[in-house]
């Protein structure tokens, strides 16, 4: 499988499980698999929904700002990477 960077954590909310992703290579879409990594991070997932500003979106480009759900601890500067099949 191919990883392909498309941004970094710029933000995690613990109390919530969200991480706040800075997307900088490449857009994201609700259904896709990402894998972040980070120094002590290894977490790999399907985005089930995202959201920017609140508001729920299907997909984000490069540039936004975006919030996910995420099963595990997340650190800021955790690289996002989107896994090709």
């Amino acid at each position: 499988m191919e990883e392909k960077k498309v941004g970094v954590v710029i933000k995690f909310f613990g109390n919530i499980s969200v991480a706040a992703i800075q997307l900088t290579d490449e857009g994201l879409k609700v259904g896709d698999t990402i894998h972040i990594k980070g120094h002590t991070t290894d977490l790999t997932q399907e985005v089930g929904s995202m959201q920017i500003e609140n508001q729920n979106v299907e997909k984000a480009d490069p540039g936004a700002d975006i919030g996910i759900k995420v099963g595990d601890r997340v650190r800021e500067n955790d690289v996002v990477y989107k896994v090709i099949e």
